[in-house]
This record gives structure tokens, sequence and C-alpha cells, in this order.
């Protein structure tokens, strides 16, 4: 029988500016004890949880066996507050791990997310201890976001060298200042918004989850 993805399920979650609207989708037979939080693009660019990247990421997880929860920050659909240049952002993530966690109880947590969400869920990995992080076309050119630390976890980033907002020399760059340095996949070709490659990223990503749980 062919996967099927879990239905979708809107939750609000109480968030350091307000409510945040959020959705979780869990699989009805979790192969997995654990849950992942995912974050969007750029606020102020027409970035929410509904991106195409971001429910490429949920289905990923999905597959793998855990659940999922997407949400939108402050300020973004039905969620309260306004934008706070990434800082309000990464308080928004861990408002949201904490309210998986709560859910979940002892349950390990994947934290990922595309050009803006994956700087906000590097910033909230120092605080969150993630398992796992997965950052999809990291913006690592935005200042508010340049001391970032190490995430200490199993990590892995995705990009096209064909970015046309974040150049992959830049990302190189960026991936070679932490020890160990994350596992960096380059989709020859891939744009910013991997246009036509969303199956190959889902791919991507569920084989890097399947082999950290084999190591």
């Amino acid at each position: 029988m062919s996967w099927r993805p879990p239905s979708a399920q809107e939750v609000q979650i109480h968030g350091p500016a307000g409510m945040l609207e959020a959705v979780l989708e869990e699989p009805q037979m979790s192969a997995h004890a654990g849950f992942a939080v995912i974050c969007h693009p750029h606020p102020l660019h027409g970035g929410t949880m509904q991106n195409k990247v971001v429910h490429t990421l949920a289905r990923a997880c999905q597959a793998y066996g855990i659940a999922t929860l997407r949400f939108n920050f402050r300020g973004v659909g039905a969620s309260d507050g306004s934008y706070d240049e990434g800082r309000g952002e990464i308080q928004d993530a861990l408002a949201v791990i904490a309210w998986g966690r709560a859910r979940w109880p002892g349950a390990a947590m994947t934290l990922a997310g595309f050009s803006f969400g994956a700087m906000v869920s590097l910033g909230a990995a120092t605080l969150a201890a993630p398992s796992k992080l997965v950052s999809i076309a990291p913006a690592v050119f935005l200042p508010e976001f340049s001391s970032a630390a190490d995430p200490h976890c199993p990590w892995l980033i995705v990009h096209g060298d064909a970015d046309e907002l974040v150049d992959i020399r830049d990302v190189r760059a960026f991936a070679a200042r932490f020890v160990p340095p994350p596992q960096l996949v380059v989709f020859p070709g891939g744009e910013h918004f991997f246009h036509g490659r969303l199956s190959e990223l889902r791919e991507q990503v569920l084989q890097f989850l399947r082999n950290e749980e084999a190591r």
C-alpha cells in the first residue's frame, strides 16, 4: 500500500507575542517516537507555513514516521504580533517546540527550516537541543543571524548551486565555520525555491533522517 500523508489538524499555540497559528500532522502508525518543528521563509516576503518547500519538509518527516508542526511566525496569517527581525521569531519557534515536548514527553525533536526559517531554526537550536537539524537554502547573508552557534547535533544543509537569492559560495563558507561541518548537499542547477526538484528534495531529507537513525 502506498504511503498517504496524515490529515491536518489546526492548532493554536501560546507564543510570546500572542497566539500562533499552527498545523499538526501526525502519522496514524508512527514508526518513531518523535516530532518535527518546521520554520517558514521570510515573513516580509510572503513566507508562510503553506510554502511548498516547508510542505515538502513536512512530508519527508511524516514519511519517516514522525509528527510535524508547521506554524506561522508572529504577524503571519492568523498569528498575533508583528515581525521582530529574527529575535521574536526564534522565540516563536521555541514556544512551538515547548508545545510539542508537552504533547510528546521525552520524544526526539527534529528542527527544520527553509531560507529565513532555516536561520531561525539554527538560532533556536542552541536552546532547544534538537536531535537533528535540517536547513534548506539557509539565508546565511542575514546579519541578524551572523553569530549563530553550533547546534551540536547531526545537521543537513541542502542548497542549489543556481540559487538566485543565496550564493552557494557563501553557504560553503558558512558551513566551514563549524567543526565538524554540517553535511552539505548541493543540487546542480537547483534554484532557491527548488522548482521542479521538490520530490528530489523530499527524498534527500528522508535519506538523511534514515541514515542518522541507522548510526
